[in-house]
């Protein structure tokens, strides 16, 4: 499983220009899962995501507060991209989980990081066709 992180002020998704997903202050985590990747790897996602140091604290020191120290919200999205190699000039995808298997181990993440941080701050997308990311 691999995670891209970007800090973010603010992060939406859309699809055919409607907003589906928006969240303020915080992260937008991109998500790729490996064909062999397994359930067992989703708690160490958590705790990585949720103790991951990226922010200022209160006396403006860097890289001294994480997400749940700032009470910063947090977009997952799905991305099959990120299990990508290349052969020659073109990218191929079949290190990628297939979507039928990937769509519950995905779903069964943001239920863990539910569980461990506030709800409220944790959304997901619905994966549609033509979804664009705004960070």
């Amino acid at each position: 499983m691999r995670g891209i992180v970007q800090r973010v002020l603010e992060s939406s998704v859309s699809v055919n220009g409607e907003i589906i997903s928006k969240t303020g202050k915080g992260m937008c985590v991109l998500v790729g899962i490996d064909r062999n990747d397994d359930k067992s790897m989703i708690p160490w996602m958590v705790k990585k995501l949720l103790s991951l140091k990226i922010y200022e604290n209160k006396e403006g020191k860097p890289w001294a507060s994480n997400i749940t120290d700032i009470d910063g919200s947090i977009m997952l999205v799905s991305q099959f991209t990120l299990c990508h190699v290349l052969k020659g000039a073109k990218p191929d995808f079949h290190n990628a989980m297939k979507g039928s298997e990937s769509k519950p181990f995905f779903e069964e993440l943001v239920s863990a990081m539910k569980a461990a941080y506030n709800p409220v701050w944790i959304l997901m997308p619905i994966p549609r066709n033509r979804m664009k990311n705004k960070v």
